[in-house]
């Protein structure tokens, strides 16, 4: 039998590195539509309760799922079919939840996807049609119908031994499955002003949005309220409409700005650093001590012809002591760009399992001039 554990001084993650945004890229521009949402065009969730018919054996089971046995009798009522009082054990109906989002601007009779997800014992869906599902907003309305037939990425499959489970098979989608019924009602072109909502909010950004918007319709329409809000206002008498200086200004570039900062995934290893990421000058070094411990027992036994004795068990153990990394400091000089930084650590022959601990570091030595965020 053979057994080996290593201990290690330093943080060992599996780390996943992810540089974003080299210097020059940082400063590219975008466009206004890319990096703000306007005020008031947004989805709206839907949601409705409904049932799946047609499925192959792998329903819910009625005795553990009673609502399921109430909407079905509720259901046949309602066609015309007296079910009540009656004892029914079909295997091929599921109670499900139907989701939904409604565009901004979906007008009666548009179509929209749909999400169906069983909330029974249900085993799958594939191959079941959902009935007729009404589709309700916040409100309590009804804003869209659902119904057809469900597509299920996920598979299961049983024997009498085994079985074997792919995807979520209780989880499908209908493809413009649903019908508006109902507008949501929103009419932009009425409006005299209009604000505009930085995905990112920061204050820089926001003043160079405003200016691109003055400077293209030569006139001050816009301001900044805040990092994250630019306000529109169409002055009367201003022969474009909203909808037309909307279209005018999202296409129009600017360089967004952003905080130095470096996200940090303890769990998943990940680390995330901003192009605006300083360093002041500081001097770094990096060791590894490693344990080796091995076990290799010897079986003790006995001969052959002995009068006594026993089978017997001896420990044998072998340690070794390994320290690794570098054998000199690294100075990384004042204001380093991130490319500098990562020349810097690269230079040390850092491994991903200790860049967590060195970045840390270097902010708690006060050398970093970012922000550090650990998720």
């Amino acid at each position: 039998m053979f057994c080996k554990s290593k201990v290690r001084t330093s943080l060992t993650l599996m780390v996943a590195f992810l540089f974003l945004g080299a210097l020059p890229a940082a400063h590219a521009s975008s466009r206004i539509k890319d990096i703000v949402s306007i005020e008031g065009i947004r989805e709206n969730q839907l949601i409705g309760y409904g049932l799946v018919v047609g499925l192959n054996g792998t329903g819910d089971t009625l005795r553990n799922t009673p609502y399921t046995e109430q909407s079905l009798t509720a259901m046949l009522e309602r066609l015309g079919v007296n079910a009540k009082g009656e004892t029914m054990r079909p295997e091929n109906v599921a109670a499900v939840m139907v989701t939904a989002n409604l565009p901004a601007f979906s007008r009666q009779g548009n179509r929209i996807d749909v999400n169906v997800s069983s909330m029974g014992d249900a085993e799958d869906l594939k191959g079941g049609t959902l009935l007729a599902t009404p589709l309700m907003g916040a409100d309590g309305e009804v804003y869209a119908v659902a119904q057809g037939a469900i597509a299920v990425a996920g598979f299961s499959a049983q024997g009498e031994a085994a079985s074997v489970v792919q995807g979520v098979p209780t989880n499908g989608r209908i493809a413009n499955g649903g019908i508006v019924e109902r507008e949501i009602p929103f009419e932009l072109s009425d409006m005299t002003s209009v604000k505009l909502s930085l995905h990112n909010p920061d204050f820089t950004t926001a003043q160079r949005v405003t200016r691109a918007i003055n400077r293209h319709l030569k006139n001050s329409m816009a301001r900044a309220l805040d990092p994250a809000t630019i306000q529109i206002d169409r002055p009367i008498g201003y022969e474009l409409a909203l909808v037309d200086i909307l279209t005018e200004i999202e296409q129009l570039p600017v360089k967004p700005d952003q905080k130095a900062r470096v996200i940090i995934d303890e769990r998943t290893g990940i680390i995330v650093m901003g192009a605006e990421v300083r360093i002041n000058s500081v001097a770094i070094a990096q060791g590894n001590l490693t344990i080796s411990v091995s076990e290799q027992p010897q079986v003790s036994q006995p001969g052959a012809f002995a009068q006594g004795g026993q089978t017997q068990v001896v420990p044998r153990s072998s340690v070794t002591v390994e320290e690794t990394g570098t054998e000199k400091l690294t100075i990384l000089e004042n204001a380093v760009t991130l490319q500098d930084l990562v020349d810097g650590l690269n230079a040390l022959g850092v491994g991903p399992r200790d860049m967590i601990s060195i970045l840390q570091a270097i902010k708690a030595a006060g050398a970093m001039q970012a922000e550090i965020q650990v998720m």
